[in-house]
């Protein structure tokens, strides 16, 4: 169903009135929620209409765990194996607890407290041994500078990607490399 202007109003003022009309699912994060949802507001060229739950789930949305459309509720394992596959693709882009809980729709304390329940560390500690092991993998297998892992893994800054590196491989990528 195509964004009518009366839903894309109901989405942006939260109004709860609509929550009983429709659902929007937003296509770049897979969710759907309630006209009433309080996250953020997307793009309006990402957000799909759905009459209801049921059409919004066949076409593989995942229910908001913010707004809980139709008291439905992602199960905690699923929604963290979501964002870790979010982190695996986008881990060289800034990520904080923040972005993460407004792109999973969640909250950022609900989201650390399961996320280290389910893997036994902080989101903060997954990103960051994503970034190691591709910053090994880029100085095993690649040509690359130092400078263009340290970006590619998700530093702008070349000397904290080369004392990151160190205080947790305890030698520079440079003296890595060379072993």
């Amino acid at each position: 169903m195509t964004i009518k202007n009366e839903y894309w109003i109901a989405i942006v003022m939260n109004d709860a009135s609509y929550d009983d009309l429709f659902f929007y699912g937003v296509t770049s994060t897979g969710i759907f929620c309630r006209p009433s949802c309080k996250s953020r507001v997307p793009n309006k060229e990402n957000v799909r209409i759905f009459k209801n739950a049921e059409l919004a789930i066949a076409e593989a949305f995942r229910p908001c765990k913010r707004c809980k459309p139709d008291g439905l509720q992602l199960p905690d394992e699923e929604w963290i194996s979501h964002i870790v596959e979010w982190i695996d693709t986008h881990f060289q882009e800034p990520l904080t607890l923040e972005i993460l809980a407004e792109m999973s729709h969640g909250s950022p304390y609900h989201l650390q407290r399961t996320f280290k329940k389910m893997k036994g560390m902080t989101p903060n500690e997954y990103i960051q041994g994503v970034r190691l092991a591709k910053a090994v993998e880029y100085l095993k297998n690649t040509d690359m500078s130092v400078t263009e892992i340290g970006s590619s893994v998700g530093f702008s800054n070349t000397a904290y990607f080369i004392t990151w590196f160190k205080q947790r491989m305890k030698r520079t990528p440079a003296n890595f490399r060379k072993r």
